[in-house]
């Protein structure tokens, strides 16, 4: 009797450990498992190109909250336009996002369609001359001009534009007028050259 109760007690003690082996195997197996889709899900994470990302901005309810901020994302924007290649949907998406930024007053002056085949052409000529925009550089804003003017508020800010063709540089200067919209937006009114501090590429 003594006999079948240590043959007993082993067999119990053998079930226990095979049951614990097969714990801490499924425990590894998990845990590999987890590794590898950790793995897999970092090998499909696909970098977005600088279109792309101006893109993904929604403006309803991210929308630039100061002049300089507003000129950022329009450089941002304009450098997308002349130094990346794009689809005509991008280029499309684009065009329709910078009009996001204009003032109700200046897309008034062209339609979409005008403003898109303007543009392209602009691009075109960019691309033929081998001319990109290599850098920007918007004003402090402690450089933001404001002021009140027919019950609307104006702010006045300048950009700074490094051209590049070839391994030559040149830097234009242009200053933007803005205009707080109805829900205190800043809007894009227009802009102009500045006579100051402007290179041209030959």
């Amino acid at each position: 009797m003594k006999i079948r109760k240590a043959g007993k007690a082993m067999g119990k003690g053998t079930k226990g450990l095979v049951i614990i082996a097969c714990m801490i195997l499924l425990i590894i197996g998990y845990y590999a498992y987890l590794s590898n889709r950790n793995i897999n899900e970092k090998e499909e994470v696909v970098s977005l190109t600088m279109t792309q990302e101006v893109l993904l901005r929604d403006l309803e309810k991210s929308y630039p909250p100061s002049p300089k901020e507003v000129m950022k994302y329009y450089s941002d924007m304009t450098m997308c336009f002349y130094n990346e290649e794009h689809t005509e949907e991008e280029l499309e998406a684009l065009a329709n996002k910078a009009r996001e930024l204009y003032d109700d007053e200046l897309l008034e002056n062209q339609t979409e369609e005008q403003y898109q085949r303007m543009l392209a052409g602009d691009i075109d000529e960019y691309i033929k001359e081998k001319m990109t925009i290599s850098s920007y550089s918007v004003a402090n804003s402690t450089d933001v001009e404001y002021y009140t003017r027919d019950n609307y508020e104006w702010a006045k800010i300048y950009c700074v534009y490094t051209l590049r063709k070839e391994m030559e540089l040149a830097s234009i200067k242009e200053d933007f007028l803005l205009r707080k919209d109805k829900n205190q937006h800043w809007k894009i009114y227009g802009w102009i050259l500045s006579p100051e501090e402007n290179t041209n590429l030959e």
